[in-house]
């Protein structure tokens, strides 16, 4: 049986896990306080190009959201996403418990448009009893997207200059962000991302890491008092050591990158099997997410084989699935799942 189900399956990248276990016996102080952090936050800068940027590192990725857009927010706002965001759809209701609303926009393949961005502002700002109103107070968008797929760095700029001049925070879910910018043919880097916005994250769970995500504040007047919003979130970790090895293990000699680049062509060479036997896209993602239409009897054959996820409700003759490739995806489970199509 080979598990194609998500990417945080496996535990830490070996590398990862070395340092660890080199480090156990290290007496550091916590929370965050301890050189192995202080040197993870600085190579995170030097890897964004920005190096006034504050990055704070959370237990994970529930958390980073809900403390991140609690902490931009003021209490009458609400966060715009898309329909098919995460924080809309997957994150129970982890946002409206902090008191704040998602303001869904329409999704295009998982994105949302600088053009609806605009028009819903425009249009809130338009209706004379908008003060009764929850009023759009940042962008949230996540890259890559829950449909595996890409905003263009043109795209990026379109958002980054709505959201600028509505005066409102872009924050990025960066979850996934590593099979993003490893992914064949994107013109974001991470320059980019911390060019274009005001706070976003780095994630560890899903890219080499135990747990954990990075979170890079490139506008720190936005979050001035952060730290105490992370322990009310409970997304402080008193060992804050576990997160500073980790994340330090991943941006030296750029192995977040590579063993993301991997996992990319893992996925790439599974898309092209399935095409190749016929199977349908159900959506062209670049990178470790792919989607496909398969009759339910195919279905149920390949689930005696690997495991995978049904993307919403079986239907009646074919079910949308969702196989997710990640670091620690072998080439020889993915020839093993290809010769059982």
């Amino acid at each position: 049986m080979t598990h194609f189900d998500c990417d945080y399956m496996a535990g830490a990248h070996p590398e990862v896990m070395r340092r660890l276990v080199e480090t156990n016996m290290e007496l550091t102080p916590g929370y965050g306080t301890d050189p192995y952090t202080r040197q993870a936050k600085q190579l995170i800068r030097e890897a964004c190009g920005c190096p006034n940027a504050e990055v704070h590192l959370l237990v994970g990725g529930t958390q980073t959201n809900a403390t991140v857009i609690d902490g931009l927010l003021a209490r009458h706002e609400g966060v715009l996403a898309a329909d098919s965001a995460h924080i809309n759809v997957h994150e129970s209701g982890a946002i409206e418990a902090s008191g704040h609303k998602v303001l869904v926009l329409p999704g295009h393949d998982g994105k949302v448009s600088a053009v609806d961005v605009a028009q819903y502002i425009e249009s809130f700002y338009a209706d004379d009893t908008y003060q009764h109103m929850v009023a759009p107070g940042m962008l949230y968008i996540s890259h890559p997207t829950e449909y595996g797929t890409l905003y263009t760095l043109s795209e990026l700029e379109a958002l980054h200059d709505v959201c600028h001049k509505a005066k409102i925070p872009l924050y990025m879910d960066g979850a996934r962000l590593g099979y993003g910018l490893a992914a064949k043919g994107t013109d974001v880097t991470l320059c980019d991302v911390a060019r274009l916005c005001d706070v976003f994250y780095i994630g560890g769970t899903k890219v080499g890491a135990l747990f954990g995500e990075a979170v890079v504040v490139t506008n720190p007047t936005l979050l001035p008092h952060f730290f105490p919003l992370i322990k009310q979130h409970g997304a402080l970790l008193a060992k804050g050591r576990l997160l500073g090895v980790q994340f330090a293990t991943l941006f030296t000699d750029n192995l977040y990158l590579r063993i993301a680049r991997h996992a990319v062509e893992m996925a790439m060479k599974l898309k092209a099997a399935f095409v190749e036997r016929g199977h349908r896209l159900h959506i062209d993602s670049p990178t470790n997410q792919q989607f496909f239409v398969l009759p339910n009897a195919e279905l149920d054959r390949l689930s005696a084989f690997a495991s995978f996820e049904l993307w919403g409700p079986r239907g009646e003759t074919e079910t949308i699935v969702r196989f997710v490739t990640g670091w620690a995806t072998t080439e020889k489970e993915v020839d093993e799942l290809i010769s059982n199509l």
